[in-house]
C-alpha cells in the first residue's frame, strides 16, 4: 500500500459522483451564464441567462429522475422541477414567469427587456445555479445494486458474483 492510498482519519467521505449528464448540463449552464454577464446587448443577455438557468433546472431533473418509456407530451422543465424538487419551485415559478420575456427577447423585441431586468435575471441565474449545485450534490442518493429476476423459480444459486 502507497502513502497515497492510506486512510485519512479525519477525512470527509466524498459526495457520491453527478451522473454525467447533469454534470454536462451544469457546466453548460455555467457557460451560458459566463456569455451572458458579458453580453452588450440587454435582450440577448436576459434570454442567455434564462437559458443558463434552464439548463440548471435540466441538471437536476438529470439528476434525480429516470427518462420514463415511451413517448409523452412535453412538459415544461419549471413545471417538473416543482414536482421533482419541492425545494426550488419558487425558482421554478419564478424562471417560468421570465418565459414569455425570454421569447420576446429572442425574437428581437427591442423594448422587450430593459438594462437593468437583463443585469437582474444574471444575477438571479447565477444564484439559483449555486442553489442547483446544492440540490444535486444532496440528490444523488447510492443506487442501490439492480436486482435481478430468477428465470428458475429461485432454485439455483450462483456460486460467484457476476463478471468474477
Amino acid at each position: 500500500m502507497s502513502f497515497d492510498e492510506l486512510p485519512v482519519a479525519d477525512q470527509l467521505p466524498l459526495p457520491p459522483p453527478l451522473p454525467a449528464h447533469a454534470a454536462q448540463l451544469l457546466g453548460q449552464a455555467h457557460r451560458g451564464l459566463a456569455e451572458a454577464a458579458a453580453c452588450p446587448d440587454a435582450g440577448w443577455r436576459y434570454a442567455t441567462a434564462h437559458l443558463a438557468a434552464l439548463r440548471g433546472a435540466a441538471a437536476v431533473l438529470a439528476a434525480r429522475t429516470r427518462p420514463e418509456p415511451g413517448r409523452r407530451r412535453p412538459r415544461s422543465a419549471w413545471v417538473l422541477i416543482g414536482q421533482v424538487a419541492p425545494e426550488l419551485a419558487e425558482w421554478a415559478a419564478f424562471f417560468a414567469a421570465g418565459a414569455a420575456k425570454r421569447a420576446a427577447a429572442e425574437a428581437g423585441i427591442s423594448h422587450a427587456v430593459t438594462e437593468r431586468e437583463a443585469d437582474d435575471l444574471v444575477r438571479d441565474a447565477g444564484t439559483f445555479l449555486g442553489v442547483v449545485e446544492g440540490a444535486i450534490s444532496r440528490a444523488v442518493p447510492p443506487q442501490p445494486p439492480a436486482r435481478l429476476r430468477s428465470t428458475d423459480g429461485g432454485r439455483r444459486r450462483p456460486s460467484a458474483r457476476p463478471g468474477q
